[in-house]
């Protein structure tokens, strides 16, 4: 099991497993995604729980990411899943082996993409190691929006362009609680899709309008998560360093300020976290958007 995995209670019903963030501690010796594209910036994945039932939202970066959500679960009594996928990157999908026996859900752009690149995904050429081997499909896939029950509780899926076209977000409405996948993140947001940048604006100003009280984003810091800090101005954050992303492209000036004067409103305010590996990241989201 994952030495370093953390299971956090931001708010009722709302467990999270997170994993990462820890000096020093590696998933497996030798480059491969899980170290360095998902524990190095902490990764949680979700379980949204009543009675017997719960909602896996992700089923973590590895297999035994995946068994380490289902063996808690059922320790404390779940007895039925529901998988739901927030997009089709990796560290978001390799644990879905431990749930080929659950109904796993993903909007139909998630569908199309995992089933596409499956064969990839399962040799390690799509990422390198660890392959994915077997990558369980989608077993239902829907459009725009799905509404669920797990035990009492409704849960709606929102399909929306964030982070990448492909993504749902978990919203509980009754409990203003958004998980938000990748659609945010702390402290800066992961550009895959530099050419899509304009619709994620106009995705997160959608989020903003369910007027969330507790925002769970996959990638954060733990206390964060832990204390259900996150809210709408996490959301305005995001959309202030794509704003600025945007800028950069024409403004050499802006381009060359250090990523801590971009943020630095929502750092003071507690909107986001200074993290410093995103310093590479903003990097990488500077030379992906200067290709447009």
């Amino acid at each position: 099991m994952p030495a370093q995995m953390r299971i956090l209670r931001p708010a009722p019903h709302i467990w999270a497993f997170y994993d990462g963030r820890v000096p020093g501690y590696r998933f497996a010796p030798g480059p491969n995604w899980v170290d360095e594209g998902a524990l190095s910036l902490g990764i949680a994945s979700y379980a949204v729980v009543d009675g017997a039932e719960a909602l896996i939202y992700d089923t973590h970066c590895s297999v035994p990411h995946a068994r380490f959500i289902r063996t808690a679960l059922e320790r404390a009594g779940v007895r039925h899943f529901t998988v739901v996928l927030s997009h089709w990157h990796l560290d978001h999908v390799a644990g879905t082996e431990v749930f080929a026996d659950s109904r796993i859900i993903a909007n139909r752009r998630t569908a199309d993409l995992l089933s596409l690149h499956r064969a990839a995904i399962e040799s390690g050429a799509s990422s390198g190691t660890p392959p994915i081997a077997p990558l369980i499909l989608p077993t239902d896939s829907f459009e725009g929006r799905l509404h669920l029950h797990i035990g009492r509780l409704h849960i709606d899926l929102i399909q929306c362009n964030i982070h990448s076209d492909d993504a749902t977000v978990v919203w509980l409405g009754q409990d203003g609680i958004l998980l938000a996948g990748d659609t945010v993140e702390d402290t800066v947001t992961y550009v895959s899709e530099p050419e899509n940048l304009a619709q994620h604006l106009v995705d997160l100003d959608r989020l903003a309008a369910l007027a969330p009280k507790i925002i769970l984003p996959n990638h954060g810091a733990p206390d964060m998560i832990a204390s259900g800090s996150y809210a709408i101005p996490t959301i305005r954050a995001t959309q202030d360093y794509i704003w600025q992303l945007l800028a950069a492209q024409s403004d050499i000036n802006l381009r060359a300020k250090p990523l801590q004067d971009w943020i630095a409103p929502a750092l003071a305010s507690g909107a986001l976290t200074w993290f410093e590996p995103y310093l590479e990241i903003h990097a990488q989201n500077l030379e992906r958007c200067a290709r447009q």
